[in-house]
C-alpha cells in the first residue's frame, strides 16, 4: 500500500496597520507552511510587537547597521548600569540584535550572555520580557554557535512556560523552537533539561489559548523533525500526557483561524510517519479526529471556500489518515461521507494544487483497500465517472485512480460491471497507450479483473479495438507488462472463443 520563517507579530496599532499586518502575516505563514509541506523544512519565527517598532527611522536600533564591538559593550554597560532606564536599554538592544553580525558580536562580549540571563531572571517583569525578547532575536540566527550560547538561558526559558503572562509563554515557545534545530547539541540538552514535559504542562495549562496552544505545536513540531527523533525524543512525546491535547487542537477555530490546528496536526503527522505503533495514537482518537475534521473542511471547499489556507490543514490531515489507515485501517467506520470529501478534495484542487488532488486520492486508495463497504460506497454516490475522468490527467494523478478503481474491480463481477457500465473500458483503452510504465502495467492489472469478469466485457472491449493494443505492448514492451500483456490475450481469446462457439 503506498504510503507513503522570519515572522513579525504585531499586537497592536491602528486599525488599518493592523488588519494589513494581519493580511501579511497569514500570507508569510502561508508560504513558510507550504515549504513545511513540500520538504518537512525546519523554520525559525520571529515574534514583534507593534508598540514597540515606533523608532524604526534609526537604522541602527532597528538593526540595518551592525553594531562594533564597542558599541555593543557599551550598550552591555548601560543596561548594568541603567537603573529606571534598563528596560528602554534592553529594548534597544533588543533591536540591534536584529542584524545578524551584532548577534556574533554580542555573544562574543564578556559577560553579555551572564548579564542577559540576570534580567531575564530578575523580578522586574518588563525587563524580564524584554531580556526574553533579546534571546528571542538570538535564537532566530543561522549562526549554531548563536544558539549554543543561548543554552545557559534554557533552564529559565522552560520555567516560564508556566508564567501568568502570555506573552512571555509565546516569547519563551517560540524561542524554545527556534533552538532546537540549531545542532544535536542544543537539541539533547534541551532535552535533559525538561522540554517534552514543560511542553506538556504548557499546553495542558493553555488549552484554551489558541495563540499559546500554536506555539507550543510550533515548537514540539521542531522537536520531532530530529533525525533522532523516533529514538530520542518520540517514547519521551508519548509518555508525557500531551498527545491528547495535539488531537483535539486538530479542529480549527472559525474566529482564531486554522494556525494551531496546522502546528498541532503536523506533529501528529510527525508522530504516526514514525516507526512506532500508532494503536497508541488510534486509542486517543487520531484516526476519529482526523476524519471528522476532513468531514468538515470538505463541506467548506464544497461551498467553495478555498480561501485563508485551508489547503495547509487539508494536507498533514490526509497524511495523518493515510499513514494510520495503513496500521489501523479496520477499526475506521465505513462512513461514506468521507468518501465525499476526499472526492470535492480532488477535484477542487486539481488544477490549481495537483499534488494535494493527488494525495486525495491516495487516502481513497487506503480507505477502499480492502474494503468491500468503502467501495460499494464509492458506487452507490456515483463517484466513478469522477475518478475515470481522472485517468487522463498526469503527475501520479491517473495512477492513483487506476489504483482505487482496481480496489473497487477486486471484489468481483457485480462491482465490474458496475465499473464497464461507466465506461471504465473506453478509458482503459486511452491508458494502455500512455508513456507512463506505471500507468500501463495497473491499466493491465484492473483490464484483467474485467475481462476475467464477464465474457460481456471480452465482446465489449473487442468491439473498442483494444485487442491490438495489447498486442503491441506484448511485442514492444519488456518484463512484467509483456508477461501481463501475454496473460490477458490468452484469457481474452479463451473467452471470446467460448462465447463464438456458445452463439453457433
Amino acid at each position: 500500500m503506498w504510503r507513503l520563517k522570519t515572522l513579525r507579530h504585531k499586537a497592536s496599532g491602528s486599525a488599518n496597520d493592523l488588519e494589513e499586518f494581519k493580511h501579511k502575516r497569514r500570507e508569510f505563514e502561508k508560504v513558510l507552511r507550504q515549504a513545511r509541506r513540500n520538504k518537512q523544512l525546519i523554520s525559525k519565527r520571529l515574534l514583534q510587537n507593534v508598540d514597540e517598532d515606533e523608532e524604526e527611522g534609526d537604522s541602527m536600533e532597528t538593526g540595518s547597521i551592525p553594531l562594533s564591538p564597542e558599541q555593543v559593550r557599551e550598550m552591555i554597560r548601560g543596561v548594568q548600569s541603567g537603573g529606571e532606564e534598563k528596560a528602554a536599554c534592553l529594548a534597544s538592544l533588543r533591536k540591534a540584535l536584529r542584524h545578524p553580525e551584532s548577534q556574533v558580536t554580542f555573544i562574543k562580549s564578556e559577560n553579555s550572555m551572564h548579564m542577559l540571563i540576570g534580567q531575564l531572571s530578575s523580578h522586574n517583569a518588563q525587563c524580564q520580557l524584554e531580556a526574553a525578547r533579546c534571546l528571542h532575536e538570538l535564537s532566530h540566527s543561522t549562526q549554531p554557535s548563536v544558539g549554543q550560547a543561548c543554552l545557559p538561558a534554557g533552564p529559565y526559558l522552560l520555567t516560564y512556560l508556566s508564567s501568568q503572562s502570555t506573552k512571555l509563554v509565546e516569547l519563551c515557545l517560540y524561542t524554545l523552537g527556534n533552538l532546537c534545530p540549531d545542532s544535536a547539541v542544543v537539541r539533547e540538552k534541551l532535552l535533559a533539561q525538561g522540554i517534552v514535559p514543560a511542553l506538556a504542562n504548557c499546553i495542558h495549562i493553555q488549552r484554551y489559548n489558541l495563540a499559546v496552544v500554536e506555539a507550543v505545536g510550533f515548537t514540539l513540531s521542531q522537536l520531532l523533525q530530529a533525525k533522532d527523533a523516533t529514538e530520542k525524543i518520540i517514547p519521551a512525546v508519548m509518555a508525557s500526557g500531551i498527545v491528547p491535547h495535539v488531537i483535539s487542537a486538530l479542529t480549527p477555530d472559525p474566529e482564531f483561524g486554522y494556525g494551531p490546528a496546522i502546528e498541532c496536526t503536523w506533529c501528529l503527522h510527525y508522530l504516526v510517519s514514525s516507526n512506532l505503533d500508532n494503536s497508541m495514537l488510534i486509542a486517543q482518537g487520531a484516526l476519529s479526529q482526523c476524519s471528522a475534521v476532513l468531514l468538515t473542511l470538505g463541506g467548506a471547499v464544497a461551498q467553495g471556500n478555498l480561501e485563508g489556507g485551508i489547503e495547509l490543514l487539508i494536507w498533514p490531515l490526509l497524511r495523518c489518515l493515510g499513514n494510520l489507515l495503513v496500521s489501523g485501517g479496520d477499526v475506521m467506520p465505513e462512513d461514506t461521507r468521507l468518501l465525499a470529501a476526499l472526492c470535492v478534495f480532488s477535484q477542487a484542487y486539481l488544477h490549481p494544487q495537483p499534488a494535494l488532488s493527488r494525495e486525495s486520492l491516495w487516502v481513497l486508495n487506503n480507505l477502499t483497500a480492502g474494503s468491500s463497504g468503502f467501495c460499494s460506497g464509492l458506487l452507490l454516490l456515483n463517484m466513478v465517472p469522477i475518478l475515470i475522468q481522472f485517468l487522463s490527467f498526469s503527475k501520479g494523478i491517473n495512477s492513483m485512480a487506476l489504483r482505487v478503481l482496481g480496489n473497487i474491480a477486486h471484489h468481483g463481477p457485480e462491482y465490474c460491471v458496475r465499473l464497464t457500465q461507466a465506461g471504465l473500458l473506453t478509458a482503459l483503452c486511452a491508458t494502455l497507450k500512455m508513456a507512463e510504465p506505471e500507468v500501463v502495467t495497473l491499466s493491465l492489472e484492473v483490464l484483467y479483473m474485467l475481462v476475467s469478469s464477464n465474457p460481456q466485457v471480452v465482446e465489449e472491449f473487442t468491439r473498442l479495438n483494444g485487442v491490438p493494443l495489447l498486442e503491441a505492448i506484448q511485442y514492444n514492451s519488456e518484463g512484467e507488462q509483456r508477461v501481463r500483456a501475454a496473460y490477458i490475450l490468452d484469457h481474452h481469446f479463451s473467452a471470446f472463443s467460448e462465447v463464438e462457439s456458445l452463439s453457433s
